[in-house]
């Protein structure tokens, strides 16, 4: 080839077999017409596989050196033809092997640009020689240049084919089926009472979800749901499962929220309903996958101060840098409800603020404080739960209360494969009329995950802590837990394939219910997660 292009000299426009990596089709370093129907390689703008810009000078080119032998060819083609360009890395890459696929490819990107110089009335700055030269390996090179066209074509029509048949332009579907078996392998009374869901159960959460973007930064986020697991009913809060539900299998809208940059670094959502910390912010836990991944029970999922957010309301988060975020976030739980006392600002309610601080890429670390209004904590003991002074028989509250919650959360990536996490949680809660009084409650936990574990795409994950403990009461009739219990999950999440997820796992609950008298309960539970 090196030889041909000398011979050729003379004429420059016949050196565009050293255009192949000007069209724009066919960028790359392995053969461009293999790569024909492989469009998503060239989706991202920061691969290697993406042209540069238009040169106008050869000199643009890093390793083009007016001593090289091709240096007046290409020096032509780009000031007088102006239909050559590079790689992203201002190379050229002349010494490359050419292939007659590409050189076909760079024959009709130099054809096309003649053409459009003829059209345009500059035909004067194209010579009969060039033109009678052009047209010779045009006739050499039919073949090529004919399978060229019939690939681009057939691109062509798949492309129209799948724009006429795409579920929407602006909006993708996607879905997700969790499965699960459950039991309670051992235990037989709490407080007393016996244990009576002791039968294995069967249960599946599906979701259909819908994510549009109007602008391809913004997202309308629309899910819903239909869920008929039900967590194990031993006698406490303890070791409730994340992905439990109502019992029913009635479909209803469980998500809706509208999330849109506000600035370079600002991001807002609004969320209409059933909306959680972790759509405001990080929950900073690799165990976090929202009930279909990561851990089983709803304590391991999260530092159970969270739960003291949700509803409806909106969310900000500014990222000062790489390194530093801080996120603020109000939503009210009877935001839709316009009776007294109700509404979004006089009913219950969450208000969160969280700096997360990244002091590398391996170490994640927030600080949270959460000003929350009749929100109890959905894991602990009853007695953590404030459970006495929950509904009368009419449905109102015995009290209103008010709470103030503190928690520090933290990741460490000690290796790529294994990741030492934890919290801790503080609450302290006022009753606002009735008994009026204060409590405290406690609560912390270490994580230990590995990533990859036997496999790319798996993870395993153990969690030991405490659940929220009622460490000091005032109020009548709300008694401090005396004993402790510690929560004590294990599970082993397996990637089948791509879209299906096998997790097996089993929560121990030592003294439940913060309560020594009671015996052990160990629960077991085998997630199935589909996703499509």
């Amino acid at each position: 080839m090196q030889k041909f292009c000398k011979y050729l000299l003379a004429s420059p426009a016949v050196c565009c077999a050293m255009l192949f990596v000007n069209t724009a089709a066919y960028a790359g370093e392995t053969s461009p017409i293999s790569e024909i129907n492989q469009p998503q390689v060239l989706a991202s703008p920061d691969t290697e596989t993406q042209i540069m810009g238009q040169v106008t000078s050869v000199s643009q080119f890093s390793d083009v050196q007016p001593t090289d032998w091709a240096f007046q060819a290409l020096q032509s083609l780009v000031e007088r033809y102006g239909c050559i360009a590079g790689y992203p890395n201002s190379t050229y890459r002349g010494n490359r092997a050419l292939t007659r696929y590409e050189f076909a490819a760079g024959l009709n990107a130099c054809l096309d640009r003649v053409n459009e110089l003829i059209a345009t009335a500059t035909g004067d700055l194209v010579n009969k020689q060039d033109l009678a030269t052009l047209q010779k390996l045009q006739e050499d090179f039919s073949v090529e240049l004919a399978t060229l066209r019939g690939r681009v074509d057939t691109v062509e029509a798949r492309t129209a084919e799948l724009e006429a048949n795409q579920f929407s332009t602006t909006t993708k579907l996607q879905g997700q089926v969790v499965a699960v078996v459950s039991d309670v392998l051992s235990g037989s009374a709490v407080n007393g009472a016996e244990i009576t869901d002791e039968n294995t159960t069967f249960g599946a959460r599906a979701r259909i979800e819908l994510v549009t973007s109007f602008t391809g930064k913004d997202t309308l986020f629309t899910r819903i749901q239909a869920n008929n697991i039900l967590t194990p009913d031993i006698g406490t809060p303890e070791g409730n499962l994340f992905f439990a539900g109502d019992g029913t299998t009635e479909a209803f809208v469980d998500a809706l929220f509208y999330r849109f940059p506000l600035g370079e670094k600002t991001e807002v959502i609004a969320i209409a309903n059933a909306g959680a910390a972790d759509d405001i912010t990080s929950t900073v836990n690799i165990f976090d996958g929202d009930g279909a991944f990561g851990a089983l029970s709803t304590f391991g999922t999260r530092n159970p101060i969270y739960y003291q957010i949700g509803g409806a309301g909106l969310g900000i988060t500014h990222e000062f840098n790489d390194k530093l975020a801080l996120s603020l976030g109000y939503l009210s739980g009877t935001a839709n409800d316009p009776t007294p006392n109700n509404g979004l600002f006089n009913g219950s309610y969450g208000a969160l603020a969280q700096l997360t601080v990244k002091p590398s890429d391996r170490i994640t670390i927030a600080f949270t404080y959460i000003n929350s209004y009749n929100q109890s904590l959905l894991t602990g003991s009853n007695a953590a739960t404030l459970a006495a002074l929950d509904l009368d028989d009419d449905g109102t509250l015995d009290s209103n209360f008010s709470s103030n919650s503190y928690g520090v959360q933290a990741s460490i990536g000690i290796t790529n494969n294994i990741v030492l996490g934890g919290w801790a949680g503080y609450t302290n809660s006022r009753t606002l009329n009735g008994n009026r009084g204060e409590a405290d409650i406690w609560n912390y936990a270490v994580t230990l995950g590995f990533p990859d574990l036997g496999k790319e795409g798996n993870l395993a994950g153990i969690i030991a802590g405490v659940e929220p403990r009622l460490t000091s009461s005032n109020i009548a009739g709300l008694d401090r837990d005396q004993d402790t219990s510690y929560h004590i999950e294990a599970f082993y999440q397996y990637k089948l394939t791509d879209n299906i997820t096998i997790t097996p796992g089993v929560i121990w609950l030592t003294s439940p219910d913060h309560n020594n008298d009671n015996d052990d309960v160990v629960i077991g539970a085998l997630r199935t997660t589909f996703s499509f």
